[in-house]
């Protein structure tokens, strides 16, 4: 990775529905959460960071990470405080809402901004504060080339999601067609009530590209509790169990097939349920393997 040419800057990116400007790259950079974390070390990042934040209290930490984060340190295992952020002397916050953040919370862009701490946004995330577009890949690869942007490696970031786009093309062109849509729920926790992905969260997209429909696709939100009637009516065919925390993928699927509420849904009665790591389900680098998983699941 080349060093950024400060001929390169000043440059401007769109962060929700901000602009924000970078005189130069930052040089004390600390993201939130497994997901984001992993888009910083894609770019080969860790040399301008000083840590990490809200990834160990979600169980979230796997070897893969693990390895590349190297001796950086986790400031927060949960949301960092303003304080975090000041006493790691934080110039950039890579993180989101809902990702970090919360709206009219103690850390927001405009919260750190009074102590000089520039905020990326993830884009995911922008529905919390504004409209956007239903969820998409593109909102990823948005997220990688801004990110190039910011710290003066956009060559390098071109050629990452170049690669992922490539990559899936291909593997998109080499699967069986199927007769319709395969209707999926995301199952991400919870037993009163689930907690899933409605239009605008990432698995809404990961979904469509291998070929199914989120059943939950006219809820307006990104990640949401909702009622467990909606999903019973719908009749899933394939549940997609988000594997974090304290409570198992296992477990999760175990819970719907003991419920005799949920006895005559198709993905439950043909026990079919996918299990995605929460850093494929959620934006990031490993969305294209993701996708990947899902479609072969659908075909089987």
């Amino acid at each position: 990775m080349l060093p950024a040419s400060a001929s390169d800057f000043p440059v401007t990116v769109q962060s929700c529905d901000r602009e924000v400007t970078f005189e130069a790259a930052p040089q004390r950079a600390i993201s939130n959460d497994v997901n984001l974390t992993e888009m910083m070390l894609a770019l080969g990042l860790t040399g301008h960071m000083v840590g990490y934040t809200g990834v160990s209290d979600w169980k979230t930490l796997d070897e893969t990470l693990r390895a590349g984060v190297g001796q950086l340190p986790e400031l927060s295992s949960n949301y960092p405080t303003k304080e975090v952020l000041l006493g790691a002397d934080a110039d950039f916050f890579f993180a989101g809402w809902n990702y970090g953040m919360r709206v009219g919370g103690e850390v927001t862009p405009d919260t750190l901004g009074e102590f000089d701490i520039a905020v990326y946004e993830l884009t995911e995330s922008c529905i919390h504060i504004m409209d956007k577009p239903k969820a998409s890949i593109d909102d990823m690869y948005n997220d990688l080339l801004n990110l190039g942007r910011i710290f003066g490696v956009a060559e390098t970031a071109q050629a990452l999601v170049d690669g992922y786009k490539d990559d899936l093309a291909d593997f998109t062109a080499s699967l069986p067609a199927l007769e319709e849509d395969v209707a999926v729920f995301v199952y991400d926790s919870g037993e009163n009530k689930p907690f899933t992905a409605g239009r605008y969260g990432m698995p809404t997209a990961l979904i469509e590209a291998a070929g199914g429909t989120n059943i939950m696709d006219d809820v307006e939100s990104s990640w949401v509790e909702i009622g467990w009637e909606p999903v019973i009516e719908r009749n899933p065919e394939v549940i997609v169990i988000v594997d974090y925390g304290s409570v198992t993928a296992e477990q999760k699927a175990d819970f719907m097939r003991s419920n005799p509420a949920f006895k005559d849904i198709p993905a439950v009665v043909n026990d079919r349920f996918v299990v995605l790591p929460y850093v494929e389900a959620t934006p990031g680098p490993r969305n294209v393997a993701a996708i990947k998983t899902l479609a072969a699941a659908f075909r089987e």
